[in-house]
C-alpha cells in the first residue's frame, strides 16, 4: 500500500493549540508587535484572540503564516 503523508503543516493543529503554541515561544506583546490587531495588544487573552481569529479571515491567516515560519 501507498503510505501517504500529509506535507500541510496545519494539519491537524487546532487554532488554540496554534496559538497557544505561539505565545508561549513570543509572549503577548512581541506577538502584537509581529502581528498588529487588537486582540493580542489590549487586554490579550486566548479565548478573546480565539473568538477574532474565528471571524477574521485575514488575521487567522497571518497568524498561522507567523506559526509556519516559526517551525522553521
Amino acid at each position: 500500500m501507498n503510505d501517504i503523508t500529509n506535507q500541510d503543516p496545519l494539519h491537524g493543529v487546532t487554532l488554540k493549540a496554534l496559538l497557544t503554541e505561539l505565545v508561549e515561544f513570543y509572549g503577548w506583546e512581541e506577538l502584537g508587535e509581529l502581528i498588529n490587531i487588537k486582540c493580542f495588544t489590549n487586554d490579550p487573552s486566548i479565548s478573546s484572540s480565539l473568538k477574532f481569529l474565528r471571524k477574521t479571515p485575514w488575521a487567522r491567516t497571518k497568524v498561522e503564516a507567523l506559526y509556519i515560519a516559526s517551525l522553521e
